[in-house]
């Protein structure tokens, strides 16, 4: 059997710094004064006694002249101010994360707003933070928090600054928040739970949730100590709290395989030694005792505890569970809704018989003869172990995006849940992240906080490396005249960009088409796919320039096979001048037609006649091949007006 020891049980900051203070104070002064117990460990209280530090019940028992050490957990300003007044030296030994609440409560006063506070309503912290704001409001849960608000409506537009106890179960202090946030009007939170109190309960619940017993080593008045037996009881099927080693029972350890040992802030190390010590002897006195023959026989058969995983062979598969063969004198099987996350999942379409499947043990019942397991639960563990591994190897994972909130996006990565913040969705600042929804993504895990079960990613991460390992891709294989299928991604008067693999390039309006074009949204808008070609590159300035024009087809060259001096081309006028009109024959080849061409009386300017983008008939009527120049008529298609108009006896 293994004993699993917390890597954070024991004294913590403020408890050490309040003991070593006490010490340091009888040594200076030959003797010192507590006022109550300074920490809440009587073993400790009793060394320090021996050490000179007398122990007061109130503070009429102090007299003027003598010094007194105010105990880690934070005196009443009161208290501390009568003391004084009667020339008593005050050494505070308060926690600095007492000091601070004690702080945030004065500060709610000066600025007209309640002060909350949610913990344990007679603990000596409690009592001294209260002691710095007028009428407080002490929560001992959510329970109480909604309750308050129920009794009269209006108290929800009360201004509310709210704060924890140092030693406050987290899930405690979150639910509270919750209640407030959610139905007052202006409320402060200041998450005031000590960070080595935090972290302690979650190293507790992950022990617990693996051990078959689990020790908690703490004072039996200590709040802390009380808070981990809770936390450890919801999570363990044994659970004990204990003063000293000499409290342990080897009948405590019976069946067990793994046992786990934490303490609270106020324990000395010496204490969590020896009760370490006593367990592991313990543990070696129950494993290796004196055995019957029944025992010996119940020993031939695996022993099932609760939350232990387990190996059997599916031996029948029923539409509502699963039996296995553990191995075990008890009958094990599977509900149908433990077996997958999928609730549509039919128990055949999983497993069959004969199959060898893992489970966790969830309950045995030694009286009536079976045990349930779940693989739905195993399988879960075994995915939070995966995106655990997942961050420190920065593996890629795959997911589906399943909604929006506020903040950024949550994706399903093999049934968790992972929040990805708006900044790591890899979209644009201010973008709808609702076009995301069922969309399947890849990203990393940044962050996993199992015990709070809370996981959170970035896609960013993965498309912006995909884009690095793309542009060096292209930056070290282009060449001049290399084609690629881009995309538009913006637009400018002068022309457009266009994305070719993670690299942008530019395309002058002039690259466009042969035609004559004034703006790049004739042609193309945001998002359209390209085929482009390389014109120059240069890699220092990172610049590209594309062309988007068939440089294989010449358009002089489909003009003069297709036209011909005399012939009637349908052209487009695309710009006037004073002296005429240009016109597209072909795209890419322009004819001029003279203002004297154009029509068949004088005109003052060609647009009295004509406009840009006017189709109409005009005939070829000079070629220049050496400056390639085509000169057009209208003209020459019109009857003469002085021939239409002549009288019929002209002769």
């Amino acid at each position: 059997m293994r004993v699993l020891l917390a890597k954070s049980a024991g004294f913590c900051y403020g408890v050490e710094r309040a003991v070593e203070l006490a010490k340091k104070t009888a040594a200076e002064r030959g003797s010192c004064v507590m006022l109550g117990d300074l920490i809440h460990n009587a073993q400790v209280i009793a060394e320090l006694e021996a050490l000179g530090v007398r122990r007061a019940e109130s503070p009429a028992d102090i007299r003027g002249g003598e010094t007194v050490v105010l105990r880690s957990h934070g005196e009443r300003r009161d208290v501390v101010e009568e003391l004084e007044s009667r020339g008593v030296r005050c050494v505070s030994a308060a926690c600095p994360n007492v000091l601070r609440i004690q702080k945030l409560a004065a500060q709610a006063e000066r600025e007209g707003r309640r002060a909350a506070i949610i913990g344990e309503p007679h603990h000596p912290e409690i009592r001294a933070v209260a002691s710095y704001c007028a009428d407080p409001l002490i929560f001992g849960g959510p329970e109480e928090a909604a309750a308050w608000l129920a009794e009269d409506p209006s108290r929800r537009e009360i201004p509310i600054t709210v704060t924890a106890q140092t030693t406050c179960i987290r899930e405690l202090f979150e639910t509270s928040v919750k209640i407030l946030k959610k139905q007052c009007t202006n409320v402060k939170i200041f998450d005031t739970i000590c960070n080595a109190t935090h972290r302690r309960q979650s190293e507790a619940a992950e022990i617990a949730a693996q051990a078959d017993a689990m020790v908690v080593v703490g004072d039996r008045r200590s709040a802390n100590t009380k808070h981990l037996t809770e936390i450890c009881n919801e999570r363990c099927p044994r659970v004990l709290q204990i003063e000293r080693a000499d409290e342990l029972s080897p009948d405590f350890f019976n069946g067990c395989s793994v046992a786990g040992l934490t303490a609270g802030a106020s324990t000395p190390a010496g204490i969590i030694k020896e009760v370490y010590a006593t367990m592991s002897e313990e543990i070696k006195a129950v494993e290796n005792g004196e055995e019957s023959f029944e025992e010996l026989l119940n020993q031939s058969f695996k022993t099932l505890n609760t939350g232990e995983k387990v190996t059997g062979i599916v031996t029948a598969v029923g539409p509502t569970e699963v039996q296995v063969d553990v191995g075990a004198k008890q009958a094990a099987y599977i509900k149908a809704s433990e077996l997958s996350d999928d609730p549509n999942a039919k128990p055949e379409e999983i497993v069959k018989v004969g199959d060898e499947i893992e489970a966790y043990i969830v309950r045995v019942n030694d009286v009536e003869g079976y045990a349930e397991l779940s693989k739905k639960r195993l399988d879960t563990v075994k995915v939070w172990e995966n995106i655990e591994q997942a961050v420190e190897d920065k593996t890629v994972m795959e997911g589906v995006v399943t909604e929006v909130n506020k903040g950024g996006i949550v994706v399903s990565v093999k049934g968790v849940r992972v929040f990805v913040p708006a900044s790591q969705s890899g979209m644009p600042r201010g973008a709808d992240l609702s076009s995301m929804v069922k969309s399947k993504v890849q990203l990393r895990i940044t962050e996993v906080n199992r015990a709070r079960r809370r996981v959170v990613g970035s896609i960013r991460s993965v498309t912006d490396e995909a884009r690095k390992a793309a542009q060096d891709e292209i930056w070290n294989n282009i060449e001049v005249g290399k084609h690629y299928t881009g995309t538009v991604k913006s637009m400018t008067a002068y022309g457009v960009f266009v994305d070719i693999g993670g690299v942008d390039g530019m395309v002058h309006i002039s690259e466009l088409s042969w035609s004559r074009i004034k703006t790049p949204s004739e042609v193309c808008k945001v998002g359209d796919t390209l085929e482009v070609y390389v014109i120059s590159y240069d890699p220092e300035k990172r610049k590209i320039s594309l062309g988007v024009k068939d440089r294989s087809i010449n358009p002089w060259d489909v003009f003069m096979s297709k036209y011909h001096v005399g012939d009637v081309a349908k052209v487009r006028i695309v710009k006037l001048m004073t002296f005429g009109a240009f016109a597209e024959v072909v795209p890419g080849v322009d004819g001029l037609i003279h203002i004297s061409q154009i029509a068949d009386r004088r005109i003052e300017k060609p647009g009295d006649v004509l406009s840009e983008g006017q189709e109409v008939d005009a005939e070829i009527i000079a070629v220049d091949e050496e400056k390639k120049k085509i000169s057009l008529s209208i003209r020459a298609l019109l009857t003469p007006a002085a021939e239409e108009e002549a009288p019929a006896d002209a002769e």
